[in-house]
């Protein structure tokens, strides 16, 4: 059996040369499935509902691949999803694709190990520039901070802790801290620091944590 599938970025847009040319090709119009979808997004109600119901033999058919493939990956994707139900597929605007042909199937083959060629090629771009970073001691990662009210809540703390010297407890209270280690991590946001040194506690937010040193250890 023939389906085929129809897709248009808006509601503004005209299906219409989409399914005449797959009227053309025999495909019954029960059997076209449309969705109003972006090229961008997953969610696409009638090509999930068309995938349902296929069956081994049968054949998708589609105007052109953008219609119904987001990139390149999606598209052998959803070629394997059909070789795995024994479906067959063609672009009628894109001959070069079409699995009922021995040549289409080597293009898709073809176009597998050239996406796996760019996976691997940015799987080692990454890799190298993740070690150069590395090497020049560039901190990875997001950026470590706080949202408003957890850097007012911050601020706060590290006054209760600095001016006023009240214990622990008391200030979390306060606060309105729920954990001990969260109201150490606002009060090293703050620049509360201990020197690897000497443990003695001061305050520098432009020292590193796990690194600092006070003002007599430093080097």
């Amino acid at each position: 059996m023939l389906f085929g599938y129809v897709r248009i970025s808006t509601k503004t847009q005209n299906p219409g040369l989409q399914i005449d040319a797959l009227l053309k090709e025999g495909v019954v119009e029960k059997n076209i499935y449309r969705d109003v979808s972006s090229g961008a997004k997953s969610e696409r109600h009638d090509l999930d509902l068309m995938m349902s119901r296929l069956r081994e033999g049968d054949t998708v058919i589609v105007w052109k691949l953008d219609r119904i493939a987001r990139s390149i990956s999606h598209l052998l994707k959803l070629v394997d999803e059909f070789e795995k139900l024994g479906v067959k597929f063609k672009s009628i605007k894109d001959p070069f694709i079409d699995t009922t042909s021995a040549h289409g199937k080597f293009v898709i083959t073809l176009f597998g190990a050239i996406a796996q060629l760019e996976r691997d090629i940015i799987i080692e771009r990454t890799t190298a520039g993740l070690k150069s970073a590395r090497r020049r001691g560039i901190q990875l990662g997001r950026k470590k901070g706080l949202n408003k009210i957890a850097k007012q809540k911050a601020i706060l703390a590290a006054s209760y802790y600095k001016e006023n010297n009240l214990p622990i407890v008391d200030i979390m209270k306060l606060v309105g801290i729920k954990s001990k280690p969260t109201l150490y991590k606002y009060l090293a946001i703050q620049g509360r620091r201990n020197c690897k040194e000497c443990g003695i506690i001061f305050w520098d937010e432009r020292q590193n944590i796990e690194d600092a040193f006070c003002k007599k250890h430093k080097k």
